[in-house]
């Protein structure tokens, strides 16, 4: 059987395309990208949304906390044999009033969520992704920039540290995802084909790390 990995994510998995609101071809989503790179032993599946959260119910959109959809998208996919998670960047918004350190730790809902939910074969492996940085040019969208307020590219900054020590203290796999992808000149939040395109690698080489 092939080696299933789950991409639970949000724009930057489900491959926004900044400044244009469509989405990349599955060749060149990151995802697609890493699935071509590993081979026909494993499959990829992804599971990115606009504008999702990682536990945090957005009182003005709704519907885009992740952990909600966590639990059954685990049982509907299973069996997994690796879950990655890149979340954080949405909630940065000013609303939710919460750092990157706050952040990584709302992870342990999910990874209760594995510990629980019902699975059909056995519990998978975690790689956590710190999300890549904001790119000022967030700025210059009014509405981005209100709800992200100032200093959104100095507070992305902390997800690196934030979730390297979440991810050692919990145990799971870790990547810094803006080691290889950074945010388009277009928005400041989205990336472009060649971020995607070395994200998709890296992400390929790791997961044959841990999965062999």
């Amino acid at each position: 059987m092939k080696k299933r990995i789950l991409c639970f994510g949000d724009s930057n998995t489900w491959g926004y395309i900044a400044g244009d609101g469509g989405r990349y071809p599955e060749d060149v989503r990151w995802t697609g990208v890493m699935r071509r790179a590993l081979g026909e032993d494993f499959e990829v599946i992804e599971e990115g949304y606009n504008g999702r959260t990682t536990v945090f119910d957005d009182p003005v959109e709704g519907r885009l906390s992740g952990i909600r959809y966590f639990g059954a998208c685990l049982d509907s996919q299973s069996p997994l044999d690796l879950v990655v998670l890149m979340l954080g960047t949405n909630d940065l918004k000013m609303r939710f009033g919460v750092d990157a350190w706050t952040i990584a730790f709302g992870f342990n809902r999910y990874l209760d969520a594995l510990r629980i939910t019902p699975m059909a074969g056995e519990r998978p492996k975690v790689l956590l992704a710190a999300p890549i940085l904001l790119g000022e040019a967030y700025k210059r969208d009014p509405l981005m920039h209100g709800m992200m307020g100032d200093r959104g590219v100095e507070r992305s900054l902390e997800f690196t540290p934030a979730y390297r020590d979440f991810a050692e203290t919990a145990g799971i796999e870790f990547i810094d995802a803006s080691l290889y992808g950074s945010a388009s000149d277009a928005d400041g939040l989205h990336m472009a084909p060649a971020d995607h395109a070395r994200l998709g690698a890296a992400m390929a080489e790791r997961v044959k790390k841990i999965l062999g």
